[in-house]
């Protein structure tokens, strides 16, 4: 997509999933407590994280045991490497059948999507026999779907015949509303809140979901031991160390379990998860979302995709390079410095649209009608083909298939000063195209809320990354690319 250098507020949500403020809050607060939460949260973190890649991987060789009467290698790697592709999974249980269902399909296409465009660029596809792939295909969304209907059935009957654990939460403010709401609202949640704890003033607490407001932190631990409560969560500001390290002391004679929900959850937090360094627990509130495993998938998905696409559109390219040659003097390529992952300099490649070359302190923005772009460059901007030769940077290793698109680095050191949060985007590599190209946040942007609105664009696409969200993503490339982007010039 075009790349000249977007108002905060309603946006579309990446496939209809952005939450509201407390919904993210709630969901980062899940996130967080999965490593060192209940055996509950554990359970279902990696229910979710395994039901579907395992089913993927199962599907795939129960088919071709049941076909070919054995499993043969080709079958084996196949099964890992799809199986590595989709995990971790990211559909819950809690989902209405057709938002469920939704998802289900959306990811196992755009999973298949992504082999499949592997299997014909390798021309590995003939290694496999048709009937199993289609059964696989076909057969792998339905038992997921299935899989998801009766998990819920299974543990809410489980939990029916087991005991809840009691609960209270000590501060009723918007942290402690918010996990409460949370717990309250999740049907495969074992956990029941029975009162909170606050010592302001009723008039000060407003709505408390219809639950106890208990006054005196002095008598939590009397309460606790009465009312024989399992788990304790205590979403005090971080301002109240002294009152907390009192409670602690009090909270010593009784056998329920403590959970501290430290106010930096009031932060917009990006990726936020829980680790340990030399066995200290540390808060991640800003970090990438391709660490580890997921680093690995990036990776493997820009190679997938930009080796097939070079080989598919190099007849265009040496098509669009010869004819930038007869109809303008100077270099094919637009070799331009522009800030890569974690704000260093890298030099992306783009074919020439303009008659000049700028990549000094001061760059001049595209705008509509610029005398700069020649008819061949408005024709190459408008359909994207200009961004070809940035397929060679992914292989590079310098930017990524889908991600934020790199600025001009003399933009970027003016919007870094006046945009708050824009730095975040360099979290991770630049794309050929992004989730703010594909919403219409593309093109010249002339006033900063345009710029702030591309942004709040790119850090929504850092916190809710998928493998699903990139297909999605280069599908609505291509077909807005034919369709040609007006916004693009």
């Amino acid at each position: 997509m075009s790349d000249d250098p977007v108002h905060h507020g309603a946006m579309p949500s990446p496939l209809g999933e952005i939450a509201s403020a407390d919904g993210q809050r709630t969901e980062t607060t899940r996130r967080l407590n999965t490593p060192l939460g209940n055996a509950s949260h554990n359970l279902m973190w990696m229910l979710r994280s395994l039901v579907d890649p395992a089913i993927t991987l199962l599907t795939l060789l129960a088919v071709a045991l049941i076909v070919q009467g054995g499993l043969r290698n080709r079958d084996i790697i196949l099964a890992v490497i799809a199986f590595s592709l989709s995990y971790p999974g990211s559909i819950g249980f809690a989902h209405r059948p057709r938002r469920l269902l939704r998802q289900i399909f959306g990811s196992w296409g755009a999973l298949c999507g992504l082999m499949l465009l592997f299997g014909l660029a390798t021309d590995m596809l003939r290694a496999f026999d048709p009937n199993i792939l289609a059964a696989w295909v076909i057969g792998t969304p339905v038992l997921q779907a299935i899989a998801h209907q009766l998990i819920p059935s299974l543990l809410t009957r489980v939990r029916a015949i087991s005991e809840h654990d009691r609960a209270v939460i000590i501060g009723a403010n918007e942290l402690g509303r918010t996990l409460a709401r949370a717990l309250l609202a999740d049907p495969l949640e074992d956990t029941r809140v029975t009162a909170f704890f606050d010592d302001r003033a009723p008039q000060r607490l407003g709505e408390t979901l219809e639950l106890p407001v208990r006054r005196g932190l002095e008598n939590v631990a009397d309460f606790v031991r009465e009312q024989r409560i399992d788990r304790i969560y205590i979403a005090l500001p971080m301002a109240s160390q002294p009152r907390i390290l009192n409670l602690l002391d009090q909270l010593r004679d009784t056998t329920a379990s403590i959970y501290f929900l430290p106010d930096i959850f009031l932060y917009d937090l990006i990726q936020a998860r829980v680790d340990t360094v030399c066995g200290l627990p540390v808060v991640a509130v800003c970090e990438t979302p391709f660490h580890g495993t997921t680093g690995v998938i990036k990776r493997l998905s820009d190679l997938c995709i930009a080796l097939p696409a070079i080989v598919m559109t190099g007849p265009v390219m040496l098509a669009i390079a010869l004819a930038i040659k007869l109809t303008m003097p100077g270099p094919v390529l637009f070799r331009q410095r522009r800030y890569g992952l974690d704000g260093q300099q890298i030099v992306v490649w783009k074919f020439r649209t303009m008659r000049v070359s700028e990549d000094g302190d001061v760059v001049r923005q595209a705008t509509r009608h610029d005398d700069r772009i020649t008819p061949l460059g408005a024709f190459l901007r408008r359909s994207s083909l200009d961004e070809l030769p940035q397929f060679f940077n992914v292989l590079q290793g310098r930017m990524s298939v889908v991600g934020p698109r790199p600025h001009a680095v003399a933009h970027n050191e003016m919007y870094r000063k006046l945009i708050k949060g824009y730095m975040i985007r360099h979290k991770v590599k630049p794309g050929i195209t992004g989730w703010a190209q594909v919403n219409g946040a593309r093109g010249e942007t002339d006033t900063i809320e345009k710029m702030q609105r591309r942004i709040a664009y790119d850090i929504e696409y850092l916190r809710s990354w998928s493998l699903r969200l990139d297909v999605a993503i280069v599908w609505r490339t291509i077909t807005q690319a034919l369709k040609g982007d007006h916004n693009a010039y």
